[in-house]
């Protein structure tokens, strides 16, 4: 609900003060504006809850809030405005906390709608109860309520309103209002580089774990979580985005878990963004507030050019000067500067067609969100259209080739959370430079088509050198995001996923065995003498070679029944977008330490099952050329290590792999210890990123769609 509907309430007749004058036959208005909860009480396991709150009457539920994850007093912030037949009855107020299977009671309150005075907002804080808790203290729910008569058709009157507001003229005057707010609240003019090192003689207390919190803005990161220590190693890197014009405080937290998974936040400290200087790594050892100890990190801010957003007539890659000189900063003879800078993406925003309508007008007022790893860019919302029509131009800097353009279509809804319109995601080297593309919108999971189609035209310049060399570094960590929930299906996709995995390596080994049980004479001969020339002949520089045998076979196989392959997985991981959630109500406590414990494992078997998974399908689709670049790269390492081992001793090979490792922290003592092998393999998609970025076929999206109204 936004301010209008308090306007459209204002004009609403005057109404005496008393309820004894008013006839029977009418209706009231009741605009509830749910604020916060306190000390709510803790229903999960890690200490915290996940509450929402429902609002009731006669029995039927009249509006649902947003919830609000890990949080014991949350602000939750919404207006909701229920139409009231009569005032002989009782609002109740019931908070739940979300769940898996069932949501937890959290206790109710309740509201006599005959004691509301009119035409006068008043602020309730109700204490909740629940008789078969024996919790004495579960927190209260503040929210404020106004009750009006209503007069006339108020559906009528609000939808008229609406239509007026949304005139021609009016709605252009808007839309070019919010296109230059946007412009000026998204783009950042640098990246501020934070590498957590260590901990300093931090005091953990009872707790057996530790881990660091970082906040600037509405940009989050969590650290990787350690076993206790009283000096902790971390070791990483964090990248947030720089604004010139509102610096802010960058906010850490050093937090510790006990044995029971509880958290608890160990001590605070805070630097101010503004106060450092540009291009210069500034070392800084901060102390903590309320314990002891410090922090000893490395933080550098680097201004960051190639980020805009314009009309289609000023597209900056149109104007061919400006072309060439991008270009001429990512050709080869500029490989070995500024390596975090590999190159820059333009994406056209045209139009969407056939959306879904979300409102109950039978329109949508949809807008699109472009994600390009942590960098957001979003257009201006067009009111009442679902065949609505952007045509902005976004460009991104590219830090990994390897990234994924994410497009999704929201529909927006006032000061709630916008719905879901549809989704397209775009590995960065599958783009057709400088063609129109129509793309079919997919679901939440990216595994099946949703209604309407999105129109892009992208445009990519990078310099393949740079983008080579940081295919060997760590990838860019997420900021923190709401935790996945259990869910059955994923878990009995990946349990799926990991036996074949299993079967095909089984089958391996009984066709190895089967050669030494001589099952088949003729296989058994050939791989005997196999045997012989080649243990007769062997040398260390064989082993790249054989794998590079393996590229040039599959790169030379035919390539038939491969589209085959994506469809039955994209079959086989078909997940249902929407699950039902079970609105029972489950006033009782008993058991949930059990089922939360029980919750708790299978959510880690289920982590540990998609790693396992994605491993192996990723080893894979790297002999199988899923991705030409990241195969042709491992052909020529495998090259370069077969020439390498046929002219170099090995001895000579670990001497020099040894003294570099012995001298690396010596000759940079703040250096992030990586896996090149495992970061090269995170880049390489597993079966279901596969079917997640397939492209789907446009006539696919005029199948029926039967779906409801969904939220993000």
């Amino acid at each position: 609900m936004t301010s209008q509907h308090f306007e459209e309430q204002s004009t609403l007749g005057e109404a005496g003060d008393g309820l004894s004058h008013l006839p029977s036959s009418f209706a009231y208005l009741l605009t509830i504006h749910l604020k916060e909860g306190r000390n709510l009480v803790v229903r999960d396991r890690c200490g915290t809850s996940d509450p929402y709150v429902k609002f009731k009457l006669n029995g039927k539920t009249l509006y649902k809030s947003k919830v609000i994850y890990k949080n014991l007093n949350p602000v939750w912030d919404e207006i909701v405005v229920l139409p009231i037949q009569s005032l002989d009855q009782k609002l109740h107020v019931k908070v739940y906390d979300r769940d898996l299977t069932t949501s937890d009671f959290m206790g109710s309150a309740y509201v006599i709608l005959s004691d509301l005075e009119l035409n006068r907002t008043t602020e309730h804080i109700l204490k909740l109860e629940d008789p078969n808790s024996l919790e004495d203290d579960m927190g209260v729910i503040v929210l404020n309520l106004n009750l009006v008569v209503k007069q006339g058709d108020f559906k009528r009157h609000r939808w008229s309103n609406r239509k007026r507001l949304s005139a021609s003229k009016s709605s252009l005057i808007r839309n070019l209002r919010l296109s230059e707010s946007l412009k000026k609240n998204q783009l950042w003019n640098g990246i501020i580089s934070i590498t957590l090192l260590e901990g300093k003689n931090v005091s953990g207390g009872n707790m057996t774990e530790i881990f660091v919190q970082l906040k600037l803005g509405d940009q989050r990161y969590k650290s990787k979580t350690l076993c206790k220590s009283a000096n902790p190693q971390w070791q990483e890197q964090f990248d947030f985005h720089y604004f010139s014009d509102r610096m802010g405080i960058l906010d850490i937290e050093v937090w510790g878990k006990d044995s029971k998974k509880r958290e608890e936040r160990l001590g605070t400290c805070k630097v101010d963004i503004s106060a450092l200087p540009l291009k210069q790594t500034n070392c800084l050892e901060l102390p903590l507030e309320s314990c002891l100890g410090a922090l000893l990190m490395l933080v550098t801010l680097t201004p960051c050019a190639g980020v805009s957003v314009s009309d289609l007539c000023v597209c900056p890659l149109a104007d061919p000067s400006e072309r060439k000189q991008i270009s001429q900063r990512y050709c080869l003879q500029n490989s070995l500067k500024d390596m975090k800078d590999v190159g820059i993406l333009q994406v056209k925003v045209l139009k969407a067609v056939d959306l879904l309508a979300a409102d109950f007008s039978g329109k949508s007022d949809p807008f699109c969100l472009l994600e390009l790893g942590n960098d957001r860019l979003q257009t201006h919302t067009i009111y009442k259209n679902l065949n609505p029509e952007w045509n902005k131009v976004f460009t991104f800097p590219i830090k990994d080739i390897h990234d994924v353009l994410e497009v999704t279509v929201f529909d927006e809804d006032g000061d709630k959370p916008p719905d879901f319109l549809g989704k397209v995601a775009i590995p960065l080297l599958s783009i057709r430079d400088g063609q129109p593309n129509c793309y079919v919108l997919k679901n939440k999971d990216l595994e099946q088509a949703f209604k309407g189609v999105i129109y892009l035209e992208m445009d990519l310049i990078y310099n393949p050198v740079k983008a080579s060399i940081r295919t060997f570094t760590p990838r860019e960590k997420r900021f923190v995001e709401d935790s996945r929930k259990l869910s059955k299906k994923i878990l009995s996709r990946d349990v799926d996923r990991v036996k074949r995995i299993t079967m095909a390596i089984w089958n391996t080994i009984q066709f190895l065995k089967s050669c030494f049980q001589w099952e088949s004479t003729l296989r058994s001969t050939i791989a005997f003498v196999v045997f012989l020339v080649t243990v007769w002949n062997f040398e260390l520089y064989m082993i790249p070679l054989a794998l590079l045998l393996i590229f040039v076979y599959n790169f030379l196989r035919p390539t038939k029944g491969k589209v085959s392959i994506t469809q039955d997985n994209q079959e086989s991981t078909d997940i249902d977008d929407e699950e039902d959630e079970d609105d029972k109500e489950s006033e009782k406590k008993g058991l949930i330490e059990r089922i939360y414990m029980v919750q708790d494992i299978v959510s880690t078997v289920q982590n540990i099952l998609e790693e396992i998974a994605s491993f192996g399908e990723r080893i894979k689709n790297t002999f199988n050329w899923t991705v030409p670049f990241l195969s042709s790269l491992a052909c020529l390492i495998l090259a370069a290590a077969t020439i390498t081992l046929y002219f170099i001793p090995l001895r000579y090979i670990i001497l020099i792999w040894g003294i570099n490792k012995f001298t690396k922290k010596l000759r940079n003592p703040y250096s992030i210890d990586n896996n090149e092998l495992l970061d090269f393999l995170s880049r390489v998609p597993s079966d279901v990123q596969k079917v997640q970025y397939a492209e789907l076929k446009l006539c696919s999206s005029h199948s029926p769609l039967r779906k409801k109204r969904s939220a993000p």
